[in-house]
């Protein structure tokens, strides 16, 4: 949801840019370079979710590690 929220507010700045450019061409490319940055940007953000994932994930498991080898050292 937040992408699609992030791509329309991108497209309409872009609109708004181009209006004022003049250039139909230069509209068409501004509003094509908003959108990939706007899909790169969701991109980038399901990314460093994926990762703050797997680095939570990582970090229970040293834990685990860690107590484990803590009962075993103590026997």
């Amino acid at each position: 949801m937040s992408k699609s929220i992030a791509l329309s507010l991108v497209f309409a700045a872009s609109l708004g840019l181009a209006a004022c450019s003049g250039g139909s061409e230069n509209a068409a490319n501004v509003a094509e370079n908003a959108a990939e940055n706007a899909a790169n940007a969701a991109d980038n953000a399901m990314m460093a979710a994926e990762n703050a994932a797997a680095n939570a994930s990582n970090a229970a498991e040293n834990a685990a590690n860690a107590a484990g080898n803590a009962a075993a050292n103590a026997m």
